[in-house]
């Protein structure tokens, strides 16, 4: 069972570095076409208060996404949590009704034979 949630992690893990790096690359897409405007004006050189003001807003975005993808990697544990506690709760109860049909079986053949 170790090795099953190792593995698992492992792919959580991946799953999510992936949905990073596409949100990343999303944000510098916008953030990029948002430049464009700007620049065509310009001799190519940006202010320095805009380079830092745009260095500033990428961090920011960095952030954002680095809270989201944490958000969703402790939903994603809370929610193999509750699977797991699902399992157990339904092989539980699979195994309480595999006892009561033996009870009930049981009980039958019992019967039968005192009939006889």
């Amino acid at each position: 069972m170790d090795r099953d949630s190792h593995s698992e992690d492992t792919l959580s893990t991946m799953v999510l570095e992936n949905i990073k790096n596409k949100l990343i690359h999303a944000f510098r897409t916008t953030g990029e076409s948002r430049e464009d405007p700007q620049d065509s004006g310009s001799t190519g050189q940006r202010p320095v208060s805009i380079g830092r003001s745009f260095q500033a807003n990428e961090e920011l975005r960095r952030a954002k996404i680095d809270g989201a993808i944490t958000w969703l990697r402790s939903e994603l544990l809370e929610m193999r949590s509750q699977d797991r506690q699902l399992a157990q709760t339904l092989l539980g109860l699979n195994t309480e009704i595999q006892r009561l049909r033996r009870e009930s079986y049981g009980g039958l053949e019992v019967e039968g034979e005192d009939q006889q």
